[in-house]
Formats: C-alpha cells, structure tokens, sequence
C-alpha cells in the first residue's frame, strides 16, 4: 500500500511555518529503517530493534505518521490504538531529525494524526513522558491547551518496572476528550 497523505485540504501550515514544505504521510514498510535511524540518533529514545520499526510501519501505520523533506524522513510518531479502549489512541514515540527541531514539526505531526484518528472515534490521546521531558511536557500541554482539552497526569511506571533499575519513572498523559479540528 502506498503512503498516503495525512493532512486534509482545509488544514494548511502558517505562511511562516520553516517547515510548510515537510508532508506528513503514514509511514510505509520501506520507512522502518529509518524511523530506527532516528530513534537511535535522537539519544534519548529506548531504541527498540530494527525488526520492531519494520514491523511497526507494516502492522501500525495507520496510527502512526512519517514527515518528509524532499522525499526523505525526517521525523515521525508512532502510535496505536489501546485494545482495552478502542476510543483512546497512544503515542509510543515521536521523533524528530537534528536538522528539524525548534520547528514545530513534532506538535505538527501530532496535530495530523489527532485529525486523522478522532473522527475516526478514538477521542483520547495518551502518552508516557519521563520527568525530565520538558520538550515532550510542554508539545502534550500545547496541544490539549490548544484542542481545548483536559490533560490529566498520573504516574504509570516507576523505575522497579523495568529490568535494569536504569530507567526513569513514566507519567501518564491523557488528553481528552479531542474533538474534530475542522
């Protein structure tokens, strides 16, 4: 299946936006090799295998989105949708390349998949972010500021859920209801 495009007709980037010329498209499986790439690149992501990025690309683009610039990616997000709530979709990382940060590329990308998935029915976006994620903190905040949104924070892991005691506590956004942008 080929990529397609992920921003409507009506929804357009501000004249001044430094990124109006990067498309949003749902990532392809030939993206997975990449979408590895950045994550690793990023040094702050858990960096799952290669394997798991394919495979993510094949099984979840549809709750996922891939940004690029002269045809190249240049970042992305992936997500899906929780089995237990069909009505909530989860972030699981959002990327963005060296070159393209300070942009607001990132909470663009977030905006097409939230106007891609609510009128679809899922009306919940949630999201772990680490304590020190001030990046992430603050693009989740915008974005249920801006939706009009109630953002609630609870905490989800602590470091004794992960294996090698290393990894910081995960707190839980959830952001809701969304409602159709357009």
């Amino acid at each position: 299946m080929a990529a397609q495009p992920l921003e409507s007709p009506t929804r357009r980037p501000d004249a001044n936006e430094t990124n109006a010329d990067v498309q949003l498209q749902e990532p392809s499986l030939a993206d997975g090799p990449e979408l590895w790439r950045m994550a690793r690149d990023s040094r702050v992501l858990d960096v799952n295998s290669p394997y798991s990025y394919t495979l993510w690309c094949r099984d979840f683009s549809e709750t996922s989105v891939v940004a690029r610039d002269a045809g190249a990616p240049c970042g992305f997000i992936t997500g899906y949708v929780r089995p237990s709530r069909p009505d909530t979709f989860f972030v699981w990382q959002v990327a963005v390349d060296h070159d393209h940060r300070g942009q607001g590329l990132a909470r663009r990308m977030l905006d097409s998949l939230a106007d891609r998935l609510v009128p679809r029915g899922h009306r919940f976006l949630e999201a772990t972010v680490t304590p020190d994620n001030t990046a992430s903190t603050a693009m989740f905040a915008s974005f249920a500021r801006d939706r009009g949104c109630e953002l609630a924070r609870s905490p989800l892991f602590g470091a004794e859920h992960f294996p090698d005691g290393g990894h910081e506590p995960e707190v839980l956004f959830r952001i809701g209801p969304i409602t159709d942008a357009n």
